[in-house]
């Protein structure tokens, strides 16, 4: 068994900064529109800038989740049929900024989850096997299962505040830290934590998923001789993973994003008890695909965002130290 290393920490949290930081850039290109509050040169702005990166997709994924819901007058009415007509709804009535809604906190979960998750899942890897031929696909997704759990569960509080800036756009009032001292002081430490345990059980399902599939895919393209370690097998596994994390995960990623959107209020009745009861209320009230609101953004975000990352990170592992 190998000694623990650390740079598949410091890597996966390179690659996944990397993966979010173009959306960054972009986000600040969309939001230096013409002055004077004309949203029309702020939404072209940011359409401009949508080619750099894929947060305005996971923006319309989270708002196309979080609406139509019966048991919340708040997101009751379906304002959105569909990813592209969200983005330029959105861009239209509220200007381009709003496009990038969390992307601060969302900077700051991958700087932390991305470090942990693999780190956590190489280093696991490790303690079965030496070498990437010995891999497993069930010791693969082990690891890939645990990885996501704990990592997912640490940089929680990022995502509840990701995800409450998206849902509410314009209307969000104050910045990353004000905001965190805010849910703290209003909802205590269950706010910052709240909708853990589907997080996790998404993070379970999305990195026992792609990791494993990544790896496995990787392999038999490397053993059969169909490819090289190149970035083009490094592309095409990417793209695979992408997609499969997406089926498997759109589900519960539904119900995480309603649960982390809802506030709790002295005296008010929770929407969601938990992930079971979430996914039965969604499917009762709303039908079966309601559960895969968002998949289109959802897979579209995946996709490229695990491109950019494995292929960033496959560079960084042959840095000469």
């Amino acid at each position: 068994m190998s000694a623990l290393n650390w740079k598949p920490f410091v890597y996966g949290g390179l690659a996944s900064i990397v993966a979010e930081f173009g959306e960054a850039a972009a986000g600040g290109a969309g939001g230096r529109g013409g002055g004077g509050g004309v949203r029309t040169r702020r939404c072209r702005g940011a359409e401009a800038a949508l080619p750099a990166g894929t947060f305005p997709v996971d923006l319309t994924k989270t708002r196309l989740q979080v609406q139509g819901q019966s048991t919340d007058a708040r997101f009751r009415e379906v304002r959105y049929r569909g990813m592209f007509h969200a983005l330029f709804r959105i861009c239209r009535e509220e200007g381009g900024r709003a496009l990038y809604s969390g992307i601060a906190p969302a900077l700051l979960r991958q700087a932390s989850y991305g470090t942990i998750k693999i780190g956590i899942y190489q280093s696991l890897k490790r303690l079965f096997v030496d070498r990437m031929e010995d891999e497993t696909l069930l010791i693969n997704v082990i690891c890939g299962v645990v990885s996501g759990v704990i990592s997912s569960a640490i940089a929680n509080p990022t995502d509840v505040l990701k995800i409450r800036m998206q849902a509410q756009g314009s209307l969000f009032q104050g910045g990353m830290i004000g905001s965190f001292i805010d849910i703290y002081q209003q909802e205590g430490t269950r706010g910052l934590w709240r909708g853990v345990v589907p997080t996790a059980q998404r993070a379970a399902i999305v990195v026992g998923v792609e990791l494993p599939v990544y790896d496995i895919t990787k392999k038999h393209l490397i053993l059969s001789g169909l490819m090289g370690d190149t970035i083009f097998a490094h592309f095409v596994s990417s793209f695979t993973c992408g997609l499969a994390g997406a089926i498997a995960s759109n589900p519960v990623d539904v119900v995480r994003t309603r649960m982390m959107n809802q506030r709790a209020i002295v005296g008010s009745t929770e929407l969601y008890k938990g992930t079971l009861d979430g996914l039965v209320k969604t499917w009762k009230s709303e039908g079966f695909f309601a559960l895969y609101k968002g998949f289109w953004p959802n897979w579209l975000r995946l996709g490229p965002w695990n491109i950019i990352f494995f292929i960033t990170y496959e560079q960084l592992k042959r840095l000469p130290f």
